[in-house]
């Protein structure tokens, strides 16, 4: 499980968490889509902080028992993107950046908040696992399997017909996302695990 002890405190603040990184991911897909002529995600009531149009509520409850999951997905024509696929893997690229960015931000406040001698626990286990929770949040989404962001960026640089063979392949995707998440010694488990390291260089926790 991703939020290791299951105290009501712990499990509020993973909560909290979760919104802050999922709703930061999804939000950055919308706003450079918007950005780059795509006015769809805009449309769709995307183009917001507001967690709500965001949360897909079966994502979110995998995300805190098996340590993946995902958002509602926004929607994009990449027709309608300037730079074609190239577009298209900006768009796809700004969630995980958003993630990374804002797991520094809040990595930020931990230090200055150890400076200033705040021992609140449950505000600082708070922004701890905002940290985790988005460097989670931005190594699985790289990764270049479907529907994650790392397969539209890498679908994106690939040449037409190498890709088009790549796409065949999509409809398995998930299969093997649930396959690589729950292997016993699976590679992707030990890259998700990145994510508390980075975690405690970033914040000094």
């Amino acid at each position: 499980m991703l939020f290791g002890d299951t105290s009501i405190e712990r499990l509020i603040a993973g909560v909290i968490a979760l919104l802050v990184g999922l709703t930061f991911h999804e939000f950055s897909h919308a706003l450079v889509a918007d950005q780059l002529g795509d006015r769809r995600p805009r449309a769709m009531g995307r183009l917001t902080l507001n967690p709500i149009p965001h949360i897909d509520p079966l994502g979110a409850v995998m995300l805190v028992v098996a340590g993946f999951g995902w958002a509602k997905p926004v929607m994009v024509n990449p027709a309608a993107l300037r730079d074609g696929r190239r577009g298209m893997a900006l768009v796809a690229f700004a969630g995980p950046i958003a993630n990374v960015v804002v797991a520094v931000g809040f990595a930020s406040l931990y230090r200055v908040l150890g400076i200033a001698g705040v021992e609140d626990g449950f505000f600082l286990r708070l922004v701890e696992l905002i940290v985790t929770l988005n460097l989670l949040l931005a190594i699985f989404n790289l990764v270049p399997i479907p529907p994650l962001d790392g397969y539209n960026v890498l679908i994106a640089f690939l040449p037409p017909r190498q890709a088009m063979v790549v796409r065949q392949y999509a409809p398995y995707g998930v299969i093997i996302l649930l396959v690589l998440v729950f292997l016993p010694g699976s590679p992707l488990r030990g890259l998700l695990g990145l994510a508390g390291p980075l975690s405690r260089a970033l914040t000094g926790a």
